[in-house]
């Protein structure tokens, strides 16, 4: 008899979601808050214009759930996709190499006005938001890295599937309504690596498409209607129209795991695609030692091989063409000394001295460092100068991965500068940041702050 995927997953899920969590895991849901509501204000600020001209072509008379970053209320499906265009626009969200996906962005940007709209209790929208990173990473974490290679983004498709599933353990489902509304995100999700190409601006959209979908899916189930038996297997199941091959393992754990996946998202320190993280970070030790930009003849970096024609484009075609570009990031990196989300700017687009630099870095894949992803994503930096020198700088963890993580003082010190760039005052900042933390009593107080 053919084994039904769905049917174990979501026993796992389910499981998950009915449990009670610890103290470090309930932390890692207030971490993971508290940076999402920081990079999605800034978001709001970058997208402040488009923002509100979507809000202008939305003709709906519902008003009630918060579009966090303008000071404004819609009807709960544009606030949803609003706040996941805001969340993801900035390249500050959180992420986790295992699945290679940022999951909070579509999450938090459905989970917080559905808990607005219906009153949730703050351990019901604890125990979906750990349950949605659970189901998220996991999915992606299983089709990788061959999903990836067939051009899909992860954020969008698998997103999805967490967000419905977070939404549905915070809503009270029975085990059933959660496989009808996983199976109804499962059967409906899409997103495509081709928002990363050229000029595009799109890249957000697949961050708040997937946060509606798996809304949307929710209340599909909500509502009565049933999913095929196993949304999972089959050949025109998730699995196998998502993947070319797929690990069952890392989606069916049978409950034995040292952490939950919540436990192994980074935070990111710079505004840009996590896979130039390694090589960013390598510039600035490399100019904290004396290095200098007009030194350098030329730079080589060997990292892993996914990374080949997607993020080592020396040609910039904008804000976001630039933060998706290792070449770019490595040149400003060393100019700037930072890399931070005021860095990524029209004027330093046009830089002659960032973009000529920039010209001179090649990325090579090395099949060593291939073969360690998703263990650890690896690059070595080798710089030569026109005076004959070399030097050289190897990031294994870069900063905010679990194991060099960003501490809960770094988390915050994130969310105020953020904020500042959001130009909301310190006031302000400190109630949410202080509501935040506070979130098992004070949720619905946050909830009428966004």
């Amino acid at each position: 008899m053919e084994v039904n995927l769905t049917d174990k997953f979501v026993d796992e899920i389910f499981i998950i979601g009915n449990s009670t969590h610890d103290k470090d895991v309930v932390n890692q849901v207030i971490r993971c808050l508290l940076d999402y509501l920081g990079v999605t204000f800034a978001g709001a600020k970058i997208l402040e214009s488009k923002g509100l001209e979507l809000l202008s072509k939305n003709k709906s008379n519902l008003e009630g759930c918060s579009v966090i970053g303008l000071d404004k209320k819609s009807d709960l499906s544009t606030s949803i996709l609003l706040n996941g265009l805001f969340s993801h626009v900035a390249e500050l969200d959180d992420g986790t190499r295992f699945g290679m996906i940022h999951p909070g962005a579509p999450i938090f940007s459905a989970m917080l006005p559905v808990a607005q709209s219906r009153n949730i209790k703050p351990k019901d929208f604890i125990n979906g938001i750990i349950v949605a990173y659970e189901t998220s990473i996991r999915l992606a974490y299983a089709i990788q890295p061959s999903h990836y290679g067939l051009g899909y983004h992860p954020t969008a498709t698998c997103g999805s599937v967490g967000v419905s599933a977070g939404i549905s353990t915070m809503l009270g489902f029975s085990k059933k309504k959660l496989k009808d509304a996983m199976s109804s995100a499962m059967i409906s999700s899409a997103g495509s690596l081709k928002v990363i190409e050229n000029s595009s601006q799109l890249k957000p959209f697949n961050a708040g498409r997937p946060a509606v979908v798996g809304y949307l899916s929710s209340i599909m189930a909500e509502a009565g209607f049933e999913g095929p038996s196993d949304a999972l297997g089959g050949k025109t199941g998730f699995l196998s129209m998502m993947s070319t091959s797929f690990d069952s393992s890392k989606l069916i754990k049978n409950n034995s795991y040292d952490k939950l996946s919540i436990e192994l998202v980074y935070f990111k320190p710079y505004a840009a695609c996590r896979h130039a993280h390694p090589s960013i970070e390598a510039s600035l030790e490399l100019k904290s030692k004396g290095l200098k930009p007009d030194e350098i003849k030329k730079i080589n970096v060997y990292t892993y091989g996914t990374i080949i024609g997607k993020h080592d484009h020396n040609e910039i075609h904008g804000v976001s063409s630039a933060k998706m570009s290792i070449p770019f990031s490595i040149a400003l990196s060393f100019c700037e000394g930072n890399a931070g989300i005021n860095d990524y700017s029209e004027e330093n687009l046009s830089n002659n001295k960032i973009l000529e630099l920039a010209n001179k870095v090649k990325i090579y894949a090395k099949q060593e460092f291939t073969e360690l992803v998703p263990n650890k994503r690896i690059a070595l930096m080798e710089v030569e100068t026109y005076n004959g020198k070399s030097y050289s700088k190897k990031i294994e963890f870069p900063k905010g991965e679990p194991e060099n993580q960003l501490n809960d003082s770094e988390i915050q010190i994130k969310f105020f500068d953020l904020m500042k760039f959001a130009e909301k005052d310190l006031a302000y900042s400190e109630k949410i940041k202080n509501n935040v933390y506070n979130i098992e009593a004070k949720l619905q107080t946050l909830l009428n702050l966004l």
